[in-house]
């Protein structure tokens, strides 16, 4: 199976907002330039340390129109503190002005510190997603949304566009049974009595159960994204990788993640992140065995979050060296020659 290939961003570079979205916005026309076939982005309200993005319909319009091929992705709408019309509205709206290009990925959250300025119990997020997943859908088919409204502009295939995010096999079933693509994250909490179990330990159950509730005749469609740092030395990949996981080790710990160590070592599995030249990089990904299920991988730097020179060189080294070698997007070389 021949992977497409991602780039995802929190928008965490180390710089004031408005310099945040340029250097982002730079990152995903550079991630088109060299072969990418997606670019994702992630909400997050309040903490700009977690992510500095509140609208992803706002700024994935300003990419659209600094691109032309890329596909532009939500990873994730955090639905729940939402409204399921408007952001029907908006993702029609932003569909119709990148051309088709909008891929919708939705889940329900997971800081729980978010929910109350939006009055509502993170403890329910779970119900409240499910109901409003429901209104959102109804709006993306253009049915009756109530005395006869209906959606405008019209979604067309849209709702054949949806993903939804989940860490667990019951969201996995939820999704294949919806027939939407199943979004895997980079990393998740492990088990209190398996606290060195491995990314795939985790999340291939959550395949099978996508799997197994994929209706006939519908194609798997499974996104994961993972942490991959690629540079041209080894030795400045890690001290850079060094430099940002210490950062923020300690914020993990608090979320529940377990640190394994404080070697370096001990933080790349800590924080199941890929890191090296690009031959290593290669190798590590290859042991990753839910990849060998993924119909698109997408990278992001996070948690490393070096400076944005060595990000776009990292994009660059992984579409024209990584994918290539693990036999993904071979035409990822091909669209940068072209560029040249």
């Amino acid at each position: 199976m021949t992977k497409r290939i991602g780039f995802f961003t929190r928008l965490l570079d180390d710089a004031p907002p408005a310099e945040r979205y340029r250097l982002a916005l730079a990152q995903v026309v550079e991630a088109e330039r060299v072969g990418f076939d997606a670019a994702w982005v992630a909400q997050h309200h309040f903490n700009g340390d977690e992510g500095g993005l509140p609208s992803p319909f706002v700024f994935l319009a300003s990419a659209a129109a600094a691109t032309s091929r890329i596909r532009l992705g939500t990873g994730i709408v955090t639905l729940p503190m939402d409204e399921p019309i408007r952001v029907a509205e908006d993702a029609a709206v932003l569909d119709h002005l990148s051309g088709g290009r909008l891929e919708l990925g939705l889940g329900a959250g997971g800081t729980p510190s978010s929910f109350a300025p939006f009055g509502l119990d993170s403890e329910q997020r779970g119900p409240i997603y499910g109901a409003k997943v429901e209104t959102l859908r109804r709006a993306l088919r253009g049915e009756d949304l109530g005395a006869g409204n209906r959606l405008y502009p019209p979604a067309g295939n849209l709702d054949a566009r949806v993903w939804q995010a989940t860490f667990s096999a019951a969201g996995g079933e939820r999704a294949g049974g919806a027939g939407d693509g199943l979004l895997l994250s980079r990393t998740q909490p492990r088990p209190k009595d398996a606290p060195a179990a491995s990314l795939a330990a985790l999340q291939l159950p959550i395949v099978e159960a996508y799997l197994g509730a994929l209706p006939a005749g519908i194609a798997p469609r499974i996104l994961a994204s993972r942490s991959v740092f690629v540079a041209d030395d080894r030795d400045e990949a890690r001290r850079l990788a060094e430099t940002g996981l210490r950062r923020v080790a300690a914020h993990f710990a608090a979320s529940g993640h377990i640190i394994l160590g404080d070697t370096l070592d001990d933080l790349l599995r800590t924080f199941d992140s890929h890191v090296g030249t690009p031959e290593e990089v290669a190798e590590s990904l290859v042991r990753d065995e839910t990849l060998q299920h993924a119909s698109e991988v997408s990278v992001q730097v996070h948690s490393i979050d070096p400076p944005h020179s060595f990000i776009l060189r990292s994009i660059e080294l992984f579409a024209t060296r990584v994918a290539p070698a693990l036999g993904w997007r071979e035409s990822a070389r091909l669209a940068l020659a072209r560029a040249i």
